[in-house]
């Protein structure tokens, strides 16, 4: 890794030097992550990533390391002072992630897709310029607040016009990171006679924000993900990043607004983190074939036919699956067309994949695999989450269908 102290603004050049490049739209440039060193930070999560798990707490210093490392603001468009990786190598520092932990991947996973998606939604160029100072300084997550108890995305939240600007009341769920976060990007309807959706920019510690401790689920304990009570939270005017039907300020970096095909294939590199987790349960399972000397064998299960057929099943599931997202990231990062029901399709396989995989890896080493002991318990209660997300696999699977028999429709008339 490069040099651990913050970035600062570009210094001035040499007179006698010659002429440097403009400075980037932010005034200073983010650590650009060494790639090289992404298997000491799995190594380096995974220490800590049972700790984590059993208490439940907020995993401040594991995303401190991912700031040192320049990991978090890898996806901020390089005319924005950012290194700006590929779609390929984000999907290898998410695999890397999830391999150490699944959490803390999942945490800086809703910061880096944000920064992903700049470019083409509007956020106001002061706006995202003051984040992205932040960002330099110190660790600075951002996540959308989006999920309602009892009504779809924006539906119970309200945004109401004051003199200095908006005033948002409302409560949101599963908010990943919530106590750690810099910035919710908080969805809200407005109050208006024909009321509209936007996104709005809220600091974490502004005055009116409640993190209730609601968060007890199987499985991804670390993200803390919990409900978020916002009581008249005051925001300016232009502090918000998308608006439906309002003049929208200029995008911050340009270029056409993300459509949902797009929105797709992220969702899908995404997954990489999940796909993570299952590399590290395969890695248990071959530690324990290579260690575990049971006396009546008297030499290493691995040498079992039984233990060598399942590895190599684990290991199609997951080779492939990696083919699978590192060959539509490739496209993306060509700038090739990937259409939303092949993004689709490629995550409904790669989660039922992994998932498998890790089934396979429990039912392999039997009543060990279920010891709080060992990590593969919490690997196995962790992944059940990677097809929680939306669009989950009934949602996709109505999509694909009904565009696979358009498609036939078309063909035939």
């Amino acid at each position: 890794m490069t040099s651990t102290a913050p970035p600062s603004a570009v210094p001035e050049a040499d007179p006698a030097a010659p002429a440097a490049p403009a400075a980037p739209a932010g005034g200073f440039r983010l650590r650009k992550p060494d790639l090289s060193r992404l298997d000491e930070i799995t190594a380096a999560l995974a220490d800590t990533a049972g700790e984590y798990d059993r208490t439940g707490e907020f995993p401040h210093a594991a995303i401190e390391l991912l700031h040192e490392a320049g990991l978090l603001t890898a996806t901020v468009g390089e005319e924005w002072g950012g290194p700006g990786v590929s779609f390929s190598d984000l999907a290898r520092i998410l695999l890397a992630l999830g391999r150490g932990d699944t959490s803390v991947a999942l945490i800086a996973t809703m910061t880096l897709v944000p920064h992903v998606l700049a470019p083409g939604r509007p956020w106001p160029e002061a706006l995202y310029r003051r984040i992205l100072a932040e960002s330099a300084e110190r660790p600075t997550l951002i996540n959308h607040a989006r999920a309602e108890p009892d009504t779809g995305p924006g539906g119970g939240t309200v945004a109401r016009r004051t003199a200095k600007g908006w005033a948002i009341t409302g409560r949101k769920r599963f908010v990943t990171g919530a106590e750690g976060l810099a910035y919710f990007l908080l969805w809200a309807v407005t109050d208006e006679p024909q009321p509209r959706l936007a996104v709005f920019v809220v600091p974490g510690d502004a005055p009116g924000v409640e993190i209730l401790p609601t968060w007890r689920q199987l499985g991804m304990r670390a993200t803390v993900s919990n409900e978020v009570v916002f009581t008249d939270v005051e925001v300016g005017p232009d502090d918000l990043i998308e608006f439906d039907g309002f003049d929208a300020p200029r995008p911050a970096g340009g270029g056409p607004a993300p459509d949902q095909e797009h929105a797709n294939a992220i969702l899908l590199i995404s997954a990489s983190l999940y796909l993570g987790a299952a590399r590290a349960a395969q890695d248990h399972v071959h530690h324990v074939g290579y260690t575990k000397v049971p006396h009546q064998l008297g030499r290493p299960v691995g040498v079992t036919e039984r233990f060598r057929r399942t590895a190599g099943e684990i290991e199609v599931l997951l080779s492939t699956s990696e083919q699978l997202i590192l060959a539509i990231a490739g496209k993306l990062d060509r700038g090739e067309v990937v259409s939303g029901v092949e993004a689709l399709a490629a995550k409904v396989a790669v989660i039922r994949d992994l998932t498998r995989a890790v089934e396979l890896a429990v039912r392999l080493l039997g009543s060990a695999a279920l010891s709080q002991t060992g990590p593969l318990e919490r690997i196995f209660r962790d992944v059940q989450a990677a097809g929680v997300h939306a669009p989950q696999e009934d949602a996709a699977l109505l999509g694909i269908g009904t565009s696979a028999l358009n498609d036939y429709g078309q063909r035939f008339a």
